[in-house]
């Protein structure tokens, strides 16, 4: 039987603001009720997320064009502290198919799978409007030194790699253990241990090795369909790092460790020059290496996620210039030719400078790339996003360097951000329009265009915060 955990979000949402009430009125006529189970919950915190989300992809000449729209809630609660260090939450969230195109209809010229609107629900079940419920947070917090916290259970991946990527209805979520150190002026420490993920686009959890491949496994390195989903064999994933900020100066050091499969290392230094007349300049590097551990995820290579012994290196590195009103940056990252660089796209998107929404550069190797961001800040409430890039992969039939046979492509993104006021205080509104084309052959291929590239596409996103 299917258990409706946000019906039973609801049920305590019910209770606890009953509760509430009925703990005012108990407060009113006699003090010693303040110790009450009703007095204890009125001071936790409730809070809920309501988001609309309307998404569509012309794609090339009769290659096939899509759409969706879908609309959610949820809410959830955090207790106050108790035995003076201690504190529970839970969330969960429901969605609905409100219209869309057929998602679960292949392309008839290519015979490949709808790829951006599929993703607003569950991309296991592309054709279920209704039965769409998570129970997303379910915590316990412990509170221990001047600010330090660790947080045990179902919460929001804030990691380098694994994090909540907002591209989607619903962001990813991790299991796990996370902990926070914060005992000193410009140091924290970080540190995770996470054993089950539900990525962004599904409803269900999964094991870590489960959740790599639930998205497209593209190509092995020899060319022929990956075989590792359901095959990843790993005990967890594990996370440990450090951020320095002093002054103008931030430095983060961080290691991701999946067990059997890959060790990821991160470096990070950036500056910001003081502020005259309220702008300043920016510089950032960045460094990633990385290193398949152990089989790879599983003993059968053509099984493995990652091939042993294989290894990659990215470079990225931005400056810029940042004021009240306008700021711009310019921004270059190099993939090495060495391999691939690889990290699961379930568990969210790429820390790299020249990251554009709606397309990594994961899974390939011998990468160049260069962006241009510019935001513009007319009013306080508005902000308008032109952004453009350049990105040269290796050619699409180079299996060894290029995992989803994508050629070298130009994007444009155009992004207006409104945050309403008054009365509608917590609602803001996102139109993103994003365009790429190819810029390499693709060899009268339309598997190398469909959803890749000559395409155009849109989102406008509705979130009301509360």
């Amino acid at each position: 039987m299917k258990v409706n955990y946000f019906g039973i979000a609801w049920v305590l949402w019910f209770v606890s603001n009953a509760g509430h009430a009925q703990g005012i009125h108990a407060y009113q006529e006699s003090e010693k009720d303040t110790n009450t189970l009703n007095h204890f919950f009125a001071k936790g915190r409730f809070y809920g997320h309501a988001r609309s989300y309307w998404s569509g992809t012309t794609n090339q000449g009769e290659l096939t064009d899509y759409y969706a729209w879908g609309a959610g809630a949820g809410i959830g609660y955090e207790t106050p502290k108790f035995f003076k260090h201690f504190q529970l939450g839970l969330s969960g969230f429901f969605m609905f198919n409100i219209m869309s195109s057929d998602l679960a209809q292949t392309d008839a010229k290519t015979s490949q799978s709808n790829r951006y609107e599929i993703g607003l629900f569950d991309i296991e079940r592309p054709n279920d409007h209704e039965d769409l419920d998570r129970l997303e947070e379910l915590f316990i917090k412990t509170h221990f030194g001047k600010k330090s916290v660790l947080t045990i259970g179902q919460q929001i991946p804030q990691s380098v790699f694994i994090n909540p990527q907002d591209g989607r209805m619903r962001p990813t979520l991790t299991e796990g253990a996370v902990i926070d150190i914060n005992e000193w002026s410009h140091l924290q420490v970080h540190g995770e241990y996470i054993w089950r993920i539900s990525p962004r686009s599904t409803v269900r959890w999964f094991d870590v090795g489960e959740s790599m491949g639930v998205y497209p496994v593209g190509v092995d390195v020899t060319g022929k369909p990956s075989q590792y989903k359901g095959a990843v064999e790993s005990g967890g994933i594990g996370i440990l790092g450090a951020t320095y900020r002093k002054k103008q100066w931030t430095i983060q050091l961080l290691d991701t460790y999946i067990d059997n499969v890959l060790n990821t290392g991160f470096a990070k230094i950036e500056w910001k020059s003081n502020a005259v007349a309220n702008k300043n300049w920016f510089a950032g590097a960045q460094l990633i290496q990385q290193n398949t551990l152990g089989e790879g995820g599983n003993p059968d290579p053509v099984k493995a996620y990652a091939q042993p012994g294989s290894k990659a290196t990215v470079l990225s590195g931005r400056v810029g210039r940042q004021s009240a009103k306008f700021d711009w940056f310019i921004n270059a990252t190099r993939i090495t030719a060495e391999g691939r660089y690889l990290m699961p796209r379930e568990w969210g998107r790429e820390p790299f400078y020249t990251f554009m929404p709606r397309e990594r550069n994961e899974g390939f190797g011998d990468v160049t790339a260069a962006t241009m961001n510019t935001f513009y800040k007319p009013r306080k409430h508005v902000k308008i996003e032109v952004s453009g890039g350049y990105f040269r992969l290796p050619d699409t039939k180079n299996a060894a360097l290029n995992k989803y046979g994508m050629p070298s492509y130009s994007q444009i993104n155009l992004g207006i951000t409104y945050q309403f006021e008054h009365y509608l205080k917590g609602l803001s509104a996102l139109l993103l329009i994003v365009r790429k084309d190819e810029q390499s052959n693709t060899y009268n291929n339309e598997r190398y265009v469909f959803n890749k590239v000559n395409m155009t596409h849109f989102n406008f996103i509705l979130n009301y915060h509360y």
